[in-house]
């Protein structure tokens, strides 16, 4: 089974490592119409930040998952 927050995270970290790269190499001139702010480049920023907290999340709750599933649990059959 897999976390839903794997996949949305890795489609957000792919998503804002495009946008900055396209934000760092792209023509300033573009920006004129946002007062000279690179948006591309500062939400590509967001957007990978927010992919990798995601992702980190997502292994962690993997992580519990396949320690919880490690463990011996009690059988309540056995006790009657």
């Amino acid at each position: 089974m897999i976390d839903i927050r794997l996949p949305i995270g890795g489609l957000f970290a792919v998503l804002g490592t495009v946008l900055i790269v396209f934000g760092a190499v792209g023509d300033p001139a573009k920006y004129a119409q946002s007062l000279g702010v690179n948006v591309n480049l500062y939400w590509g920023i967001v957007m990978l930040i927010f992919g990798l907290v995601m992702l980190a999340l997502g292994r962690r709750g993997n992580r519990k998952l396949d320690g919880a599933a490690q463990r011996p649990s009690s059988d309540i059959s056995a006790s009657h």
